[in-house]
């Protein structure tokens, strides 16, 4: 599926861009990136290029001149600890639903603003996240569901499938600089999710959307051999079968962390990491979802050791493999039994692949593979507890998972997210979210 995509805003206002991030006239990297030109950015440049050598140039003031600067969002609601969390959560609701954008007016791909409009309202998580963030959605219709608020999965579901028609695939959430990565395939649960409100002709109304997903995370499947092992998304693995990794198509600082991650180059360069290396490895890091974690780090410590793209994530795996039984029984329902048998054992296939690659004997558990020793991670994360959700761990399995759980990862307030304390976002002593 080619797609046109829309310019971000670093090819947008190019030098403009980097003097506005590097010259921190914002203390978050993610505002100017989400500011709205008031103007048309060739008009913006032109004034840019004709004032910034005056003597009492002011770049903060000019871009306040040219951008409408985003708000947090939820500044108003106010905690009130006399109620349950089930009526603080329905309290909530609607200070973080946005409402539909206009579809083909205001702020549009390739007008300057980095929004991808979306046609039904959604929930945003609230703060400096003013947009749809595509696994949190997953969570997020969780409790929808237990609130009773049916239509608006109905319309969050609907929305990532029209970006699914739009794009190709869903982007980390709907931004232009989103574009160039996913995030952990959720959408297969969604529909799932759905089907459980609705019934089962929702798998059949979805169906195509869901084949665009699976070919997205299966592109250059196909042309993976011993010679040349890892196209995209896809790895030829030791046996001979087919796994899955995360990767961003851009090897460049994200725009939205930009200063931060020029500065953290000068530091990986040091240790002699190229720079091209950090980024294609920090931005799978946020297409997994887990930015950032040891569990990433070939030192289980310090970010230049980043090595996303060389591990075989179990996570994504399970979930691509509930994404192709979603698929054989949706196949299944739409009387298409040639599809339906080949994406099954598509599937068994995957499910052999994930029990010869993600347990770990010795560790008791299950852990990513690293593709540069060719042998699993000895990072435990709560990762491992997927195969557990898809329902692939055997008896024995599941009973070692469980002890190493209580034993290791269950602190008061809830589960760790890994057992190394090194001050990222996803890591002990922080709590697994989902």
């Amino acid at each position: 599926m080619n797609v046109s995509l829309p310019l971000t805003p670093d090819q947008l206002f190019g030098e403009l861009f980097r003097a506005v991030q590097l010259g921190r006239v914002f203390a978050d990297s993610k505002t100017f990136v989400d500011c709205v030109p008031k103007s048309a950015p060739a008009l913006i440049l032109a004034d840019y290029e004709a004032r910034k050598n005056q003597p009492d140039f002011d770049l903060s003031a000019f871009v306040i001149q040219h951008f409408t600067v985003p708000e947090a969002l939820v500044s108003g609601f106010v905690a009130d600890t006399s109620l349950s969390t089930a009526e603080h959560i329905s309290r909530v609701w609607p200070y973080l639903t946005h409402s539909a954008d206009e579809i083909g007016q205001g702020e549009q791909p390739g007008q300057g603003g980095s929004s991808l409009p979306l046609p039904h309202p959604y929930i945003v998580p609230g703060g400096r996240f003013r947009e749809v963030f595509y696994w949190d959605s997953y969570f997020t219709m969780l409790g929808l569901r237990e609130s009773g608020q049916y239509d608006l999965i109905r319309q969050m579901l609907d929305n990532f499938a029209y970006l699914i028609d739009s794009y190709g695939f869903i982007p980390n959430g709907n931004r232009t600089y989103f574009l160039s990565r996913s995030q952990p395939p959720f959408f297969s649960m969604m529909v799932q999710l759905l089907a459980g409100i609705d019934g089962s002709a929702v798998l059949v109304k979805y169906l195509p959307q869901l084949e665009q997903e699976y070919a997205f995370w299966m592109a250059g499947a196909a042309q993976l051999s011993p010679e040349t092992p890892i196209i995209k998304r896809v790895v030829w693995m030791p046996d001979g079968s087919i796994l899955n990794r995360y990767w961003d198509d851009t090897h460049q600082p994200r725009p939205e962390s930009y200063r931060e991650e020029i500065e953290l180059t000068e530091t990986a360069q040091a240790q002699g990491v190229e720079p091209a290396k950090l980024y294609e490895h920090i931005r799978a890091a946020c297409e997994s979802g887990w930015d950032f974690s040891s569990r990433w780090f070939a030192d289980g410590r310090t970010m230049p050791t980043i090595q996303t793209a060389d591990l075989v994530p179990v996570d994504l795996n399970c979930l691509i493999a509930d994404l192709e039984f979603t698929l054989h029984y949706a196949y299944t329902l739409a009387e298409q039994k040639a599809e339906s048998e080949a994406v099954l054992a598509a599937f068994m296939r995957r499910m052999e692949a994930i029990e010869t690659f993600f347990w770990n004997e010795e560790a008791q558990f299950f852990t990513d593979f690293d593709l540069n020793r060719l042998t699993q991670s000895d990072q435990l994360t709560l990762a491992g507890v997927f195969p557990l959700l898809i329902n692939m761990a055997d008896n024995t399995q599941t009973f070692l998972t469980y002890t190493r759980l209580r034993q290791d990862f269950l602190q008061p307030g809830g589960w760790v997210t890994t057992l190394t304390n090194t001050g990222q976002q996803w890591d002990s002593p922080n709590g697994w979210a989902p």
